[in-house]
């Protein structure tokens, strides 16, 4: 009978195509906050936490241009309507021991004025009240948004 050992590699060095997403269950929320402390801030692949699952996914190049586009349309449509927001881009947003998402582009808009000028989010910030999501490469884990009270998605 052959022993079988574990293989042990942290998440930053697994090389992944643009495309693909991997799905890892079981992860508490400590290991979840490591993962995040490992990848680090400067990255091209977005991460969601929800339910003790980790999915890790590669938008393919395109997902950039449709990103860009929507958020484009949507600042068109705020100015048109007169509203003040605050744009805030791919952010980690978090609700401890539940879940944790990052949005391909994100806006403050009735907390904008909260928001202006911040760098980091902090422990008692709201949810954005809209968050944008391209499902090119994957279908966008809705109960994350959910727990963390993201208004509008």
């Amino acid at each position: 009978m052959t022993a079988v050992s574990p293989v042990v590699k942290p998440v930053s060095q697994m090389r992944l195509a643009p495309g693909s997403t991997v799905n890892i269950q079981d992860i508490s929320w400590e290991e979840f906050e490591v993962i995040l402390q490992e990848l680090g801030e400067k990255r091209s692949l977005r991460v969601a936490y929800s339910k003790s699952t980790l999915e890790i996914i590669v938008p393919l190049p395109e997902h950039k241009k449709s990103k860009d586009l929507i958020s484009d349309i949507v600042k068109i449509l705020l100015k048109i309507a007169g509203k003040s927001y605050e744009p805030f881009g791919s952010t980690t947003f978090k609700r401890e021991n539940t879940a944790g998402v990052e949005p391909d582009a994100c806006f403050y808009i009735q907390n904008y004025q909260r928001m202006i000028g911040r760098r980091k989010l902090e422990r008692d910030d709201p949810p954005p009240d809209l968050a944008i999501e391209t499902d090119v490469t994957s279908k966008t884990i809705l109960d994350a948004y959910e727990a963390i009270a993201v208004l509008e998605l």
